[in-house]
């Protein structure tokens, strides 16, 4: 079984948003925290934000800061990523991560597939 499964991405103009979903099936899920990456064509996977297990402390790395919010909602064993003002340079595959620590992959214990998104000019 996949520990955790993204879903929400697809095609979108530029200027647009998305919205992520990364839905865990690991015990536990609500005391991890949960950090989304992403992976551009070609590029090495990056850090985009993190959120703690409580849900209260964010944060995120320079790039998308002030465009991208991170939420979760224990009940629903879910996180969301949401995305607003996308620009071309946001296309990645879209991947979540739990139970590590802040920006370092390394560190984290189960991820997510993937999930694409694709922003045209």
């Amino acid at each position: 079984q996949v520990p955790l499964v993204e879903s929400g991405g697809g095609l979108v103009q530029a200027g647009g948003s998305l919205s992520l979903s990364c839905v865990a099936s690991i015990p536990s899920f609500n005391t991890y925290g949960v950090g989304w990456f992403r992976q551009a064509p070609g590029k090495e996977r990056e850090f985009v934000g993190r959120i703690n297990w409580t849900g209260d402390k964010t944060f995120y790395s320079d790039s998308v800061k002030g465009r991208f919010s991170i939420s979760r909602d224990n009940a629903k064993n879910t996180v969301y990523l949401q995305i607003n003002n996308l620009k071309t340079e946001d296309t990645a595959v879209y991947y979540c991560a739990a139970g590590g620590d802040r920006w370092r992959q390394e560190t984290y214990i189960y991820w997510g597939q993937g999930t694409q998104v694709t922003v045209s000019s």
